[in-house]
């Protein structure tokens, strides 16, 4: 750490403002504010000479433990019981991220870790998918800004237009159950989600109901970084170990992160069933957020801005049809199901 202290203190001065500025503009969340607060400094400070180790530090390590403490709070019962209604729409709209990534991965030529965490991150929940899977499938930082960067842009575009689109097609306006789901499975971030949602419910004096139904649809999709995360751990290194001449073993091919990421799954749920109340872990919950920002400081820091836009094309095309694809799947199951 002796080495480390001056990286970390410098991504924690900017997490700072960052998380506060998040607060302000919920449509764009800490995050987003932390890596471009992070790349406009890299631009007037290039050589970072003793802070390099401790900002590599955090963009790593401090990435990890956000995405552990995400765990808590997860209560696995409740959330299957409670999301069984949206769970095909949930699969569907998922499925349908990820086959459009791989087909526009072979299509365009895009790399392939960024069209994974762009698809990862379009068909779950943003940037908490991408900070889960950027470790498995060994992304750099410039890979994770772009990625972050695409999925910001459309997470502004789901809170501002889809309020106005559910109206348009015609979504009950006295209950806010069918623009929950719609929100839920077809917006990516959460904090677009509960925008869109609290959006809907304003336009229609709802109260909370949207917001409600929203959150634990998205609650629930968000469960997907388990399975996702460990098949993407597998197949990357599976395909490194056969680059490297090395035998495959599954153990040691998913990162530790994701065992401890699932340990506390089960621990909030076990404790909830015996009675310990879901405000005891909203400080863990408060804590993930918090150092998501502070690793994405870092990721920023690590990143070339003008070389982010100059190949930021094909992400952004990316980033629409995965957007435009969960849109239609998810408004067509619901048709489907008889929920709209």
């Amino acid at each position: 750490m002796r080495e480390k202290w001056k990286g970390i203190i410098v991504c924690l001065a900017i997490a700072i403002p960052a998380w506060l500025l998040g607060k302000l503009v919920p449509v764009a969340g800490g995050p987003v504010m932390a890596i471009l607060l992070g790349m406009v400094i890299t631009m007037f400070w290039e050589k970072k000479g003793d802070a390099a180790p401790g900002i590599q530090w955090t963009s790593k390590i401090i990435l990890q433990a956000a995405v552990v403490f995400l765990g808590f709070g997860l209560d696995l019962h409740q959330v299957a019981a409670t999301g069984q209604q949206s769970l095909p729409i949930i699969v569907c709209t998922i499925t349908t991220s990820l086959v459009i990534a791989w087909g526009m991965q072979r299509l365009f030529s895009i790399p392939v870790r960024i069209s994974t965490l762009v698809g990862v991150g379009s068909s779950i929940c943003g940037g908490s998918a991408i900070a889960a899977a950027a470790p498995a499938i060994r992304a750099n930082d410039e890979e994770v800004a772009q990625a972050v960067s695409v999925i910001f842009f459309f997470n502004v575009l789901a809170a501002i237009f889809f309020p106005l689109l559910g109206s348009a097609l015609g979504f009950s306006t006295v209950s806010g159950e069918g623009f929950g789901i719609f929100a839920g499975t077809a917006v990516n971030d959460t904090s677009s989600v509960t925008a869109a949602a609290a959006a809907w419910d304003s336009m229609w004096n709802l109260g909370t109901a949207t917001l409600d139904k929203a959150v634990t649809v998205k609650l629930t999709r968000t469960l997907a970084i388990i399975p996702i995360t460990i098949g993407l751990s597998l197949y990357y290194g599976k395909k490194g170990n056969a680059a490297g001449g090395q035998k495959f073993r599954a153990v040691q091919a998913v990162p530790v992160f994701v065992f401890y990421f699932v340990l506390a799954s089960i621990v909030t749920t076990i404790a909830l069933q015996l009675g310990i109340g879901a405000s005891f872990f909203a400080p863990m919950k408060t804590l993930s957020r918090f150092l998501i920002v502070m690793a994405m400081a870092a990721i920023g820091l690590n990143s070339n801005i003008v070389k982010l836009i100059r190949t930021g094309g094909k992400p952004i095309l990316l980033g629409a049809c995965c957007w435009a694809g969960i849109t239609a799947v998810s408004l067509a199951m619901q048709k489907v199901l008889g929920l709209w």
